[in-house]
């Protein structure tokens, strides 16, 4: 019985390690935000929590609002704020699965956008209360198609 509990503990430790190790490897985000945004803080605390490296940079709306149109971002796309990773964009709340994905993917795109800020989203949690949304792919011509859907 020991011997069992032994390499199920052993087993775990690997797989926290190699999580970590996964995790650790990977490239900080750095957002661009308005000082007072609280749904822009949580997302960030959401994304430090599941091990993503978050540097937060407050700027103005009008220089948050250049960053967007300069990374290619068309209005439809905008949030109340832009990361940037790995050479990518991720508008608004996107969900921490997505954005790995992306990272680990590397499709031929501007990055990814959740439009708005619908409830339910990553940093968007109220009372329980959701929407639907959908996470999309930007393409470098400003095109955009669905890359994950949240009911």
């Amino acid at each position: 019985m020991i011997g069992i509990i032994l390499r199920l503990a052993n087993a775990m430790l690997v797989t926290v390690t190699m999580s970590t190790a996964v995790h650790a490897a990977e490239p900080a985000m750095t957002v661009f935000k308005t000082s007072g945004c609280g749904c822009c803080q949580k997302w960030i605390t959401l994304l430090e929590d599941a091990g993503l490296k978050v540097i937060a940079r407050d700027v103005t709306s009008g220089e948050l609002m250049q960053r967007k149109r300069k990374a290619g971002l068309k209005a439809e796309h905008a949030s109340c704020h832009t990361g940037e990773i790995a050479g990518y964009v991720v508008e608004g709340h996107v969900p921490i699965r997505e954005i790995r994905r992306l990272i680990s993917e590397r499709p031929q795109a501007v990055g990814l956008a959740v439009p708005g800020m619908p409830m339910g989203s990553p940093g968007m949690e109220a009372g329980g209360e959701t929407e639907p949304y959908e996470v999309l792919l930007v393409r470098k011509d400003g095109s955009a198609e669905p890359f994950a859907r949240y009911p």
